[in-house]
């Protein structure tokens, strides 16, 4: 795997994902990337911080915001481990991230479902990217749950 590959930064989003499972989260991981350098990691605290915004993006965003010291991450990569759903992609938008990549989709919250528009209109969107073990860790989580 290529240094500086999506795939590349997606394992380390899949990392986020393991920390958010092994804390009883739904596992979804994020990372920011500018210039090939990771400047926020993430992943969903919903459960720990008992907040229903504290998704694994909006997380990333404040970090990778907070560490650039302004509210726009325009020359920014956003790795996700699932497609955002509609508040992510929201915030996605109002931070005009330059590039969303995302591994799974998410047929019933994601935010294609609602519209691709949610999105700033610059930003790239790569889907897919290790999709089938960001899906693999989504419904291992959720197996284990329903035992």
């Amino acid at each position: 795997m290529e240094h500086g590959s999506d795939e590349y930064y997606m394992k380390m989003a899949l990392a986020e994902a393991e920390k958010a499972a092994a804390r009883n989260e739904v596992p979804v991981g994020a990372v920011v990337v500018a210039g090939g350098t990771v400047i926020a990691r993430a992943h969903n605290l919903t459960e720990t911080l008992n907040d229903p915004t504290a998704h694994a993006e909006m997380q990333a965003i404040t970090a990778a915001t907070s560490y650039l010291g302004g509210k726009y991450l325009t020359g920014c990569t956003v790795y996700v481990t699932i497609e955002p759903c509609i508040m992510c992609a929201g915030a996605l938008a109002w931070s005009q991230v330059s590039v969303l990549v995302w591994g799974a989709a998410d047929p019933k919250k994601g935010y294609t479902a609602t519209g691709a528009a949610l999105l700033h209109p610059k930003t790239v969107v790569r889907s897919g990217v290790l999709g089938r073990e960001c899906s693999e860790m989504m419904k291992t989580f959720f197996r284990k749950k329903r035992k």
